[in-house]
């Protein structure tokens, strides 16, 4: 009988809740987007990601932390690519929750939700990335803190590529409901140097949990899969 390695076992029953919840979530939003072609170019890099992660989950699994930070990201685009980044309506919803706007409160003069989502790369993708490198590189010290804050900037700069490569194809309302600019000619920076500013909060926040605990939770979690591995 096929079964799982003790460190390979399947998430927690949390996770796999959530992870069901995500998919219904997921589906619901994709029944009717504002923008079908932009829609299916969002959710290409989602499917190739859950992919991986189902593929390779004998190999490398990520710890249930790491994977409830994963599903919350993927909701926040979920949200971004049904409605289009540009068009979220959140400042509606705000007013209808406070009677306010949530712009005006704040002197905003576009839609900021491509903003949050871009942040929420760093803030909640580092604690996974780093966990990858502790695992796999076997990182300590100083460089399991840089190498995450490094590859969220380097992958934050390859998916703007991957927009302007994929605007450039496609053209017309596709490419720029993609893009999704809003006439910033400075969107592209300002996209990479918040995902990095999210990142750095996280391997600082990270930083001072362990420092208090004495001890690294993560690492921990590295060497418990790693041993289990070895001795199956």
């Amino acid at each position: 009988m096929d079964t799982l390695a003790p460190t390979q076992k399947l998430p927690g029953r949390g996770v796999r809740i959530a992870g069901a919840v995500y998919l219904l979530f997921w589906a619901a939003l994709g029944i009717s987007p504002s923008d079908r072609g932009a829609w299916l170019l969002e959710n290409s890099l989602v499917v190739g990601l859950v992919a991986l992660l189902w593929f390779a989950r004998r190999a490398f699994r990520f710890s249930d932390a790491s994977l409830y930070l994963i599903l919350l990201f993927l909701a926040l685009h979920a949200v971004g690519s049904h409605y289009t980044y540009s068009e979220v309506p959140y400042d509606a919803w705000w007013r209808t929750l406070t009677g306010q706007s949530l712009n005006e409160a704040l002197g905003w003069q576009r839609n900021h939700f491509d903003r949050l989502v871009h942040f929420s790369y760093g803030l909640l993708l580092a604690y996974p990335i780093r966990e990858f490198f502790l695992r796999v590189a076997e990182v300590r010290g100083f460089w399991g803190y840089f190498l995450p804050l490094d590859v969220t900037l380097s992958t934050s700069a390859l998916y703007e590529l991957i927009e302007w490569g994929a605007a450039e194809l496609f053209g017309g309302d596709v490419g720029m409901h993609y893009l999704g600019t809003q006439g910033d000619v400075w969107d592209a920076h300002k996209d990479m140097a918040l995902a990095g500013l999210g990142a750095l909060i996280a391997v600082l926040v990270i930083a001072f949990i362990n420092r208090r605990l004495k001890h690294d939770p993560a690492w921990e979690w590295s060497s418990r899969m790693k041993a289990g591995q070895k001795s199956s």
